[in-house]
């Protein structure tokens, strides 16, 4: 024993002591954390899995002859009327496994640094939040605030999810690095393949002539829009060129508030002063002399109906917005065939995160005029958004007319159109319950490319309120359904402008809330209004 205590005196028990109570210390402090990790794990897979649950328990691609069916019917759907269904899209709340991590201070307000209660907030879909803070979970629905109210397609997940990697292309470190695509091409910018499935995606569905067209790709057709404005407008005449449209008129607001960042004809023309164009208002109260341009959209955002010009006089320069004229919106009745022509990838295939455009410009030096602008604007465009966009429209393509290979996948075009069918079926059934509103009606005539004749099934629901409400979108709000109001686009307030592009789950809950609103619920607002 003697022995023994001559080796471990009592530095050594000491020493021993303290490395144990690290080692204790260390690893309280490393389960700890692991168990903080598993909870937001857990919490960011949960997330995934509500973000992903709609479209990934769907059923596969119907085929032509069979309709598709909504992923949760709003008779499943429990409503106690508290949530917000925004069909004007709120960005804050729009995102799907979004997470990142902050401080809170006493009064809840983000520090950049410091101290406070650690904070990791994932959004998920449908408009709901959750929140871990000091590992702690929170759940709730977002507010009323910051909008985008662009139509954003998320209802094509579903169709995209289902067709796994077919569309997956890698791009090497190496690709893309250049500013040049094809320097033969008119516009240098331009993706020789996009230009190709451009081109046989037209040829396929019919839908617009592209032999002698010239192809000009832009940032969505926003930029598409002002290169056109610039290129048809004379640079050294006396007044700035008018533009006009006809009411109801194109208006969206993709900022966060809702007050201000609003993309429409109006703001788009006169956003840089330009000397060159100036917005002159409703196409049918235009009555002055001189060059104008006329903006053409059809199908109309936002109420659908097939568009003509309006004016009709010497001196017109028109630019037709073809962004709807796909078969899961309208009839394909002919190819359209005009001087300049505005088509997206967002509501041609749902993508509009690639932030991709075309236009198809008969005369050459027009089409040289938008490249130029193009160039000026951003030095031209994404080349690995346009590899992309060309093997998305390639796989479309496929499914109707594979080459050497039996079809890929299913057919886009039909899907969709099922879709965007039954809601317009689930609307009307639910404006019909209510009795408080009303929509357009669209006269049946035949697509070609599907074969059938139906109505016009607009990717927005241009919604009327009866009842004597003359603020429709204040109606809605005050049951937290948020709309893009009429005024915004040149009519009546009595109108508002409603997304059917929607994930089904909020779909669902708008149709289902709105066929309970009813005249009692009319002449409450009439009363609690100033």
């Amino acid at each position: 024993m003697g022995k023994l205590s001559g080796v471990f005196s009592l530095r050594h028990f000491l020493v021993l002591s303290l490395a144990l109570n690290v080692a204790l210390i260390s690893r309280v402090v490393y389960e700890g954390e692991n168990w903080r990790e598993e909870q937001i794990r857990a919490l960011m897979a949960d997330a995934s899995e509500k973000s992903a649950h709609v479209s990934m328990s769907s059923p596969p691609p119907p085929s032509p002859s069979t309709p598709s069916s909504m992923a949760v019917t709003s008779t499943e759907i429990k409503d106690d009327g508290e949530r917000v269904i925004n069909l004007d899209q709120v960005l804050g709340c729009r995102l799907a496994e979004i997470c990142w991590q902050g401080r809170l201070d006493k009064d809840n307000s983000w520090l950049r640094g410091g101290g406070g209660a650690v904070v990791v907030v994932v959004v998920v879909v449908g408009g709901g939040w959750w929140v871990v803070v000091d590992s702690k979970m929170h759940h709730g629905w977002c507010s009323l605030t910051g909008t985008s109210s662009c139509g954003d397609p998320t209802m094509y997940e579903r169709f995209w999810q289902q067709m796994g990697d077919i569309t997956t292309i890698v791009i090497s470190g190496w690709q893309s690095m250049s500013y040049f695509s094809d320097v033969k091409n008119l516009c240098w910018f331009l993706e020789p393949e996009f230009a190709k499935q451009i081109i046989r995606l037209h040829k396929i569905v019919g839908n617009a002539v592209t032999d002698n067209y010239y192809i000009v790709v832009g940032t969505g057709s926003t930029q598409l829009f002002q290169a056109a404005l610039y290129a048809l407008s004379p640079p050294n005449a006396s007044e700035p060129m008018s533009v006009v449209s006809a009411a109801p008129f194109y208006s969206c607001n993709p900022g966060h508030n809702v007050d201000q960042a609003f993309i429409s004809y109006p703001s788009v023309t006169d956003f840089l002063k330009s000397g060159l164009y100036k917005w002159a208002g409703d196409a049918n109260n235009f009555n002055k002399d001189g060059p104008y341009i006329e903006l053409v959209t059809s199908p109309n955002n936002p109420d659908g109906s097939i568009r003509q010009p309006v004016v009709n006089r010497s001196g017109e320069n028109l630019v037709h917005d073809f962004a709807y004229y796909w078969p899961q919106y309208t009839p394909i009745s002919s190819p359209a065939d005009h001087d300049l022509m505005l088509f997206t990838v967002s509501k041609a295939t749902g993508h509009a995160g690639m932030r991709l455009g075309w236009a198809l410009v008969k005369d050459k030096e027009v089409a040289k005029k938008m490249t130029s602008f193009i160039e000026l604007n951003t030095i031209g465009v994404s080349k690995d958004s346009q590899q992309r966009a060309a093997k998305i429209l390639q796989v479309i393509s496929d499914s109707y007319e594979p080459v050497g290979n039996p079809k890929q996948s299913g057919p886009f075009f039909h899907f969709s159109h099922s879709m965007m069918e039954e809601r317009w079926k689930a609307l009307r059934s639910a404006v019909k319950q209510s009795g408080l509103f009303s929509l357009p009606e669209f006269p049946s005539s035949f697509c070609n490319f599907l074969g059938q004749a139906f109505g016009s099934q607009p990717a927005f629901a241009w919604l009327k309120c009866e009842g004597g409400i003359e603020d429709c979108g204040n109606f809605l709000k005050r049951h937290k359904i948020l709309t893009r109001n009429g005024k915004h686009f040149g009519a009546s307030p009595e109108y508002v402008r409603v997304s059917m592009l929607d994930r089904d789950e909020s779909f669902n809950l708008f149709t289902k809330r709105l066929s309970s609103l009813h005249l009692s619920q009319s002449k409450d607002h009439e009363k609690e209004s100033p």
